[in-house]
């Protein structure tokens, strides 16, 4: 294991010139004077078989006990709970974080679905040789020459809907990052009767209720996964990164201290009336008893 800090010149040469050659990288480093350096994004950072974790600047000069903090502000501030075995492996470097996160989702997924997979009501429209559900005429005109066929609109209770097929996506796309991939495979198998889709998670507007609860936490765990990390491929390379913005991170760690400490705050999200102006703190604490803001 290789250690960049936060803020701190990369001086590997041939990761700089990876940085350097890959756009997808270049937001999360500043090139000042032929000097290249960490921005605020900690992490790991893979190349050519080769781990790089950029930790962020803590007092502490023991990269190991930094390394286990920052795992630490991970879990806590995205609630994400590692077995110690997990967290063992992490730090010490047998596995990354991002080989134990995707393990870990692929445990919680693989478990619900063996409680059985998620069936819903959808409506289909299909050319069949007898009615069923609704007789479509115009669609029957439009497309059937022969009288062997109607087109027909009914509600089919099937497993090829959004939630599967963001798992689906989400399954084989962390396929691309780690060696074992046995769990992964199993909850693929399962999907066998899913359409597999490109996923654009920045549009996502899936909406849990009583049926689908018990997939919400490998849900909100791969959708953390799929938006922090980066695919890289250059020639005949595979590397990756997997990044946070400790700004970001930092926000919600002390979110969920202020959550859990006090019973009657609220930690609004967005834009607040203060002397005239619209501000938008990193955190607004209300207290609901006191009418006071901190």
């Amino acid at each position: 294991m290789q250690i960049i800090h936060e803020y701190k010149e990369v001086t590997h040469k041939e990761l700089c010139k990876h940085i350097i050659d890959n756009k997808a990288l270049h937001k999360y480093f500043t090139l000042d004077w032929k000097t290249l350096k960490a921005a605020q994004y900690c992490g790991i950072l893979n190349f050519n078989h080769q781990d790089f974790y950029i930790l962020p600047k803590i007092a502490n000069k023991n990269d190991e006990q930094n390394l286990n903090i920052f795992i630490y502000m991970l879990m806590y501030a995205y609630n994400i709970k590692l077995s110690n075995e997990q967290i063992a492996s992490c730090q010490n470097q047998k596995h990354t974080i991002l080989e134990i996160f995707i393990q870990m989702f692929a445990q919680n997924l693989l478990k619900e679905l063996k409680k059985g997979i998620f069936k819903e009501y959808l409506t289909q429209e299909n050319n069949l040789r007898v009615l069923k559900g609704k007789y479509l005429i115009n669609e029957n005109l439009k497309y059937n020459f022969t009288k062997d066929k109607i087109y027909c609109q009914y509600d089919e209770f099937c497993e090829n809907n959004s939630l599967n097929q963001f798992f689906l996506y989400a399954v084989k796309f962390f396929q691309k990052f780690v060696d074992d991939k046995k769990l992964l495979k199993q909850c693929e198998l399962i999907f066998d009767e899913v359409e597999y889709k490109h996923i654009d998670i920045n549009t996502l507007n899936f909406h849990f209720n009583r049926l689908t609860q018990r997939f919400k936490t490998s849900f909100e765990i791969a959708l953390l996964l799929l938006k922090q990390s980066i695919p890289l491929f250059s020639q005949d390379k595979k590397s990756f990164a997997f990044l946070f913005d400790m700004n970001i991170l930092f926000e919600k760690f002390i979110a969920r201290i202020l959550k859990e400490k006090y019973d009657d705050v609220e930690i609004p999200n967005g834009y607040i009336s203060f002397g005239g102006l619209n501000l938008k703190p990193d955190i607004i604490v209300k207290s609901k008893n006191l009418n006071n803001r901190l």
